[in-house]
């Protein structure tokens, strides 16, 4: 069963199992012992940090282990802005990173510091001039990744980070999603990565922060790592995340070129082969292994969980795949469609017999869900059209406040509106995003007694 999820946790590469079971035998002892077994112990921490390091790009002591990637940012983070303290509490991100890069912004915002997210053109990027317009005299701290993590836009790192560093602001780089897939541009000051994105164990992340770069630990903290990471080392997880590291990427410029061709068919073959499909994200500037797509009229929970039993596990930023029930902020910055919203990311080894598989059950899947949901297969002209119409979707979530809207657009003459009346979140995203692909005009947004009022104008 092919799993397409990699972008989440890629299967545990071959030689992070090797080197994790002998690490078990050698590394079990604490590292911060003088006899024999704690020397042994911390031969294999070095050993691991330098192999790390040298993938990074960065020197030994400038590597901290940390408990995961997420551990590793909120560290980052915290530390810089507390190092920086006396030059303000300025923090900018982009409007795409990761949730937990976000979450860390708004702990600062709550404590009193103050966040602009730069927002990201449709294909997900950020503009380097907007970036660097909003660099101040008080900003403590810059954050962009590396590569979107749910559309696979690379950012231009390197362009910001010389901006950053015109402006004295010291940049972290979260780089989970590409660092197992080659080196991250340089001119960052911090870096930040997972393991279990390249195929090591979960619980090991990487903290790198440059010499000169002002850091200031927060919270309770040992002797251990610098005292940037509290606790007893995982030797035998770290061991195996630095091997998996080397092993990856001294692999990665041959599984680049396979894995894009690959996702090159996707890109290229799902808008041919399922109507009403918007494939999103920058179609050069990306990841080699990652494509999204969004389909009308389809609820990203069903979608997923019937691939699934067609064998194939993939991942969604729909909102009806969200206990929240509000649309991906990454799809949301990017002012895409959220709707049926599919994510495939391809691990290591995927054959192109796998890709040719899932394209052959795709379209059968897709359509299998819209009939469900009562879809419109075709517009029919109403006989006596009505200059306006308005459709109650209140309490009716995502997809249906636009098939409801695909069912009687064609009812209104060419001139005439449908107002849509929902109280669903992705609505405010997903009727622009129908307007634009079945070339309609979005009117606007208007408040209503509940929820909002979407005007749409018929145009063909």
């Amino acid at each position: 069963m092919p799993y397409f999820d990699a972008a989440s946790a890629a299967p545990l590469h071959p030689v992070a199992r090797q080197a994790l079971l002998a690490a078990l035998d050698e590394g079990w002892a604490d590292p911060a012992r003088l006899y024999r077994e704690g020397r042994r112990a911390r031969l294999l921490l070095d050993a691991a940090r330098e192999a790390a390091a040298e993938a990074v790009g960065c020197r030994p002591d400038e590597l901290t282990f940390t408990s995961s990637g997420t551990r590793a940012v909120h560290s980052g983070i915290s530390g810089a802005l507390a190092g920086r303290r006396r030059v303000g509490r300025h923090l900018v991100v982009s409007a795409v990173e990761h949730s937990y890069v976000l979450h860390s912004a708004a702990a600062h915002e709550a404590q009193g510091g103050s966040v602009t997210e730069v927002p990201v053109d449709r294909s997900g990027a950020v503009s380097p001039a907007a970036y660097g317009a909003e660099l101040r005299e008080d900003t403590a701290l810059a954050c962009l990744q590396s590569a979107n993590h749910e559309v696979g836009t690379e950012q231009p790192v390197a362009e910001v980070a010389a901006l950053c560093r015109d402006a004295g602001v010291p940049l972290l780089v979260d780089a989970a999603q590409s660092l197992g897939r080659g080196p991250v541009p340089g001119g960052w000051s911090l870096l930040a990565a997972s393991a279990h994105k390249w195929g090591g164990p979960a619980g090991v992340g990487l903290l790198a922060v440059r010499k000169g770069v002002r850091f200031a630990v927060r919270g309770p903290a040992d002797e251990r790592e610098s005292g940037r990471a509290a606790g007893f080392e995982n030797i035998p997880a770290i061991v195996a995340a630095a091997a998996s590291l080397r092993a990856v990427r001294a692999e990665a410029a041959a599984e680049s070129v396979r894995l894009r061709a690959l996702v090159e068919r996707i890109r290229s073959r799902v808008p041919a082969l399922v109507p009403d499909v918007e494939v999103v994200g920058d179609p050069v500037r990306r990841l080699p292994h990652l494509v999204t797509f969004s389909c009308l009229y389809v609820d990203g929970e069903t979608l997923l969980h019937e691939l699934d039993r067609a064998g194939f596990s993939v991942s969604s930023g729909s909102s009806c795949t969200s206990s929240t029930l509000i649309p991906s902020h990454v799809l949301r910055a990017m002012g895409v469609l959220s709707e049926g919203n599919v994510r495939v990311s391809l691990p290591t080894g995927t054959t192109e017999e796998d890709v040719d598989r899932f394209l052959d059950v795709l379209p059968g899947v897709v359509a299998g869900v819209r009939e469900k949901l009562g879809a419109p297969a075709a517009a029919a002209p109403s006989p006596a059209p009505a200059a306006s119409l308005v459709v109650d979707a209140l309490g009716r979530r995502c997809p249906v406040p636009v098939i409801e809207l695909a069912k009687v657009i064609a009812d209104v003459p060419v001139g005439g509106t449908v107002t849509v009346l929902s109280d669903d979140e992705a609505a405010r995203l997903d009727i622009p995003a129908w307007c634009a692909m079945r070339e309609q005009e979005y009117v606007g947004e208007e408040p209503a007694d509940r929820g909002s009022a979407y005007v749409v104008r018929r145009l063909s």
